[in-house]
């Protein structure tokens, strides 16, 4: 039985010539997307620890393997068209660079930075639509709280595999191969 929501009507369509790039559809409805500047600071921490190491073809100076992108459209149904903050498609599975608008591939991992004004949207709607397309790893990163859940898909829910806060180093799945810490991910120690 599927859930009675609402729906807005917004397409990506209705995206294509528009000049703000900073905007989603949640649920056929155009949503801005608000940052700050401790969001701005996590997101670009995150994409350097993880880029830096993963996005390159595997065999050449590091783990590699995966295609690592922020802020890039990606179709999940008509009506649902996210912005993540970070995607990344694993290479052996895709092997040339997602492109276009919007891409229309299911990622292999996505991190959202939560901040007040997206958090509703991160944990409860794109987790739902995320699921239901089968993406495989759903990282989320708290800046007010200083935390980092991870999340592996499972048929029956997302399981959290990992919730960590503070400065003790750790590793998160699908990047095993790196030592993280909550700080170097604020960008906080840098």
């Amino acid at each position: 039985m599927v859930s009675a929501r609402k729906l807005g009507n917004a397409t990506a369509k209705d995206l294509e010539h528009r000049p703000d790039d900073r905007v989603e559809i949640i649920d056929g409805v155009i949503v801005e997307k608000e940052g700050s500047g401790e969001h701005s600071a996590a997101q670009s921490a995150l994409v350097t620890q993880v880029f830096g190491s993963y996005h390159r073809r595997p065999g050449s100076g590091g783990p590699g393997g995966w295609w690592i992108l922020t802020e890039v459209p990606t179709e999940y149904e008509p009506n649902q068209l996210f912005r993540h903050d970070i995607a990344g498609w694993r290479r052996e599975r895709v092997p040339t660079r997602p492109t276009g608008f919007p891409i229309r591939l299911r990622p292999d991992w996505v991190c959202e930075v939560l901040s007040p004004t997206n958090r509703s949207n991160d944990t409860i709607k794109k987790f739902r639509v995320l699921h239901a397309n089968g993406v495989p790893h759903y990282w989320l990163l708290d800046v007010e709280e200083g935390a980092l859940t991870v999340y592996r898909h499972q048929p029956e829910g997302y399981l959290t595999i990992l919730a960590v806060q503070g400065a003790q180093p750790f590793r998160a799945e699908p990047f095993g191969e790196l030592e993280l810490t909550i700080p170097a991910l604020l960008g906080e120690d840098v």
